[in-house]
């Protein structure tokens, strides 16, 4: 009988930590998520136009080394016709940015391959989780390459800045990345008594969820075109509820478009929570939901503010640098992060465990 509890306390204990694990690499991706939000508002995505994964790692490391990393800067359209005013100590700035978004995925790969090894070799992984995470690292390797073919988008002698399609793919397939990451961790987390059978409550979660992720993408349209700039008037868009534009042009492609979807789309949003969190407030729900059920609202409150304040301070672009507007564009991708990652929550905190 002892040795029975002692086994089922080391298999706790275990999924515990290895849950703990995951979670810290949910917060480490989230970071490498605001780096590359950090990259793109200074500008500094193409500052580096080789992929080296292994030799990139290290700097230049003296004064001629930089001066042909610059050298290769200026062969592309975003130095001849944006920064040809650049100096080296300039262009030192936007690489430092781009070399850190980088060799922090690589940080997370070894602080993913060397837990994970020991785990295995100390039997800590059942026989379901290996392949699970082994999928993880996959998918993590996957982002890099995925990357890898955003920033080429951007290294010619055409683009001043990247596609703004494959800054979308390259920002949701990350998100996807985070919330699996995440839902795992929460597997191996949360207790089922804290869990509740709400299936209606639950599908209403994933609704709301489902329509994050089309925001999400159309936030990255946004910030791929600077489309918070071609509107910097807010309720309307420049002067226009309906711009005449949603008629007559792409709505993937155009700027207007994009930011009149994003718009409403965060609308949309802010009433099905405030609807959400009403039918969340009546229910009698175990304790820990009942702790935490009203973040979602106060996380879409904050954020639709965040975004109107965004908007409006569009106008005061601070070019390689961070100013208002910069400071809360971020401000505006971390509440994002949040209210999805609270609305995957809310999924998985709505539904029993299965048996």
């Amino acid at each position: 009988m002892w040795t029975v509890n002692l086994r089922s306390f080391m298999k706790t204990t275990s999924e515990k930590l290895v849950g703990r694990w995951l979670m810290l690499g949910v917060i480490m991706l989230i970071i490498q998520v605001l780096l590359g939000g950090i990259t793109r508002l200074t500008g500094s995505g193409l500052s580096i136009t080789e992929w080296k994964p292994i030799l990139g790692v290290i700097p230049p490391l003296n004064e001629a080394e930089w001066q042909i990393a610059f050298e290769k800067y200026q062969q592309i359209a975003q130095y001849k016709f944006l920064n040809t005013d650049f100096t080296l100590s300039d262009f030192k700035f936007i690489f430092f940015w781009e070399w850190f978004h980088r060799n922090w995925a690589h940080f997370i790969a070894v602080a993913f391959l060397i837990p994970f090894i020991y785990f295995l070799r100390h039997k800590m992984l059942t026989r379901d989780m290996a392949p699970k995470l082994i999928g993880l690292f996959l998918l993590g390797v996957g982002q890099g390459f995925i990357g890898k073919i955003m920033v080429d988008s951007g290294l010619n002698d055409e683009n001043l800045y990247v596609n703004h399609i494959r800054l979308a793919i390259h920002f949701i397939s990350a998100m996807i990345l985070i919330a699996v990451t995440y839902w795992f961790a929460l597997g191996k987390l949360v207790e089922s008594r804290d869990r509740q059978h709400q299936p209606g409550l639950q599908r209403f979660s994933f609704f709301i969820l489902l329509l994050l992720l089309v925001q999400l993408t159309y936030g990255a349209f946004m910030a791929g075109l600077k489309a918070a700039t071609v509107a910097p008037t807010w309720p309307s868009i420049n002067g226009d509820y309906l711009p005449s534009s949603v008629f007559s042009h792409s709505l993937i492609h155009h700027p207007i478009n994009i930011h009149f979807i994003h718009r409403t789309l965060a609308y949309i949003i802010l009433v099905l929570i405030t609807v959400w969190s009403i039918r969340a407030y009546k229910l009698s729900t175990s304790t820990l939901f009942n702790r935490y059920k009203l973040l979602p609202a106060a996380l879409v409150l904050l954020q639709v503010a965040l975004g109107i304040l965004t908007i409006l301070w569009s106008t005061h672009v601070a070019r390689n640098s961070f100013g208002p507007f910069e400071w809360m564009a971020q401000l505006h991708q971390v509440v994002a992060i949040l209210l999805t990652l609270v609305m995957l929550w809310t999924v998985f905190m709505l539904q029993l465990e299965r048996k």
